[in-house]
């Protein structure tokens, strides 16, 4: 109930004003909805839940500001107003403008302690094999092209062979039992997408068709599946790929379901296999104080950046825009936790120079060409022994890096050691990370590398 009292000011209508028309009868206010929403969330509620609890609870009701008398909305009316905000852009407006709240009431800030991390969001459509998705796309672009131009699509192809064909949507439960088959459907389903793609790209059709997003899917579902050939008679014929012979896409660039273009498969370890994205979490993680401690009381945690990719985008490719989003917020941490998967040599160096420290396990490089890393520090630091193979020659390259001078007793951690060619030679480089400023970095090149 306190909700409405302390961050009445974040839920308003002003920030949505581009989203909604200006014209006709008026609707929910969306500064309702968003609140509904994040209400829904928190208790973890269907979207038919949540317009039953903002018409029976006494406490959504205070929140919303709703009469007691108010007979609600309808359900619906929450997944078009997520779709709404989906297209203009504007996902981000609670999120930012309760962020920016928290920070003026100082709840977070630049210079503490934040943690980011991921876990898997699994898109919301069915798994498909590679001949389901094949004619899952043909039958999602007729849709789009009966909708969108059906005069053109009854001169275009043959419209009752291709509802008996599509009428249905393309699953394995329908599909014939024995493999010689199932192979010969993949060949028509390839058959047919490339008939519907040579008309529509044909010189007469209607320039935007292409533009049509299942349209543009099915051309890019055509070739990543199939290639055309020409068999002993010269005759054309259009052919499956496999992905030991003609090979297949990599997986970040595999499509998987007509129905979601941007979901991606991916796996994390031996047991998480999934299709949809990557969500990267940040929040504070800042040591309570000495009376919170005392009292046992669970430490303040804010989320401070939510950052989505696709699932085959690796956690590496994440540590650059979220610390970027953070220091466009003011909201640069002092040191950022992360796991193994976050960082690399550059990061961490590029980092350092922004005032971030990086505390985060520094994987090895065993790659011939990389040189290796480990470093240490310790009591004394120390000099360690670096390793690796030379890019010219094959030379084995012996590097003596001097880490106690370069950063003192007591340094936590020195990382990113690798090995470049500049002018003909191989060259040593390397980025750090310690308890204080760097004040140089020695290192010897033994002769066998010159």
């Amino acid at each position: 109930m306190r909700v409405r009292d302390r961050l009445g000011a974040v839920f308003a209508d002003e920030p949505f004003i581009e989203a909604f028309g200006h014209r006709g009868a008026p609707g929910l206010s969306p500064a309702v909805l968003s609140l509904v929403t994040v209400l829904q969330f928190t208790e973890n509620l269907t979207d038919r839940q949540a317009a039953v609890m903002a018409v029976r609870a006494i406490d959504w009701k205070y929140a919303i500001g709703a009469e007691l008398t108010d007979t609600g909305f309808d359900a619906t009316v929450l997944s078009r107003f997520r779709t709404r905000l989906a297209e203009h852009g504007m996902e981000r407006v609670v999120f930012d403008r309760l962020l920016e709240v928290c920070r003026d009431q100082g709840l977070v800030g630049a210079g503490g302690k934040q943690r980011t991390d991921s876990t898997h969001v699994i898109s919301a459509v069915r798994d498909l094999n590679r001949t389901e998705l094949a004619g899952e796309s043909v039958r999602v672009a007729l849709e789009a092209l009966a909708v969108a131009a059906p005069g053109w699509l009854a001169d275009a192809v043959d419209i009752p062979e291709f509802v008996h064909r599509y009428g249905e949507r393309v699953n394995g439960w329908t599909m014939p039992s024995s493999k010689s088959k199932r192979d010969r459907l993949a060949v028509v389903f390839g058959q047919d997408a490339l008939a519907l793609c040579r008309a529509v790209w044909a010189p007469g059709a209607p320039g935007w068709l292409r533009e049509i997003e299942p349209v543009a899917f099915l051309r890019r579902m055509l070739v990543q599946t199939y290639y055309v050939s020409t068999d002993a008679r010269g005759r054309e014929v259009i052919v499956k790929r496999e992905a030991d012979t003609e090979g297949v896409p990599p997986g970040h660039l595999r499509q998987a379901s007509p129905y979601d273009p941007d979901a991606r498969w991916a796996a994390k370890g031996d047991d998480l296999f999934w299709l949809g994205y990557k969500v990267h979490l940040t929040e504070t993680c800042d040591t309570p104080a000495e009376a919170e401690a005392e009292a046992e009381a669970l430490p303040l945690r804010l989320l401070t950046d939510v950052f989505t990719t696709k699932a085959s985008v690796p956690d590496v490719k994440a540590t650059r825009p979220v610390q970027q989003n953070l220091a466009d917020r003011g909201l640069t941490p002092g040191e950022h936790y992360l796991d193994a998967g976050y960082p690399s040599a550059d990061l961490i160096h590029d980092a350092t120079r922004q005032g971030i420290t990086m505390v985060t396990p520094a994987l090895l490089d065993h790659s011939i060409e990389g040189g290796a890393v480990l470093l240490g520090g310790g009591e004394h630091g120390g000099e360690q022994l670096l390793r690796s193979r030379a890019l010219l020659g094959g030379d084995r390259v012996s590097v003596p890096v001097h880490v106690g001078d370069a950063l003192g007793e007591g340094a936590a951690l020195a990382v990113g050691v690798g090995l470049r060619v500049h002018g003909g030679l191989p060259v040593w480089w390397a980025g750090w990370v310690s308890q204080r400023p760097a004040t140089g970095l020695r290192s010897q090149r033994s002769p066998s590398s010159r």
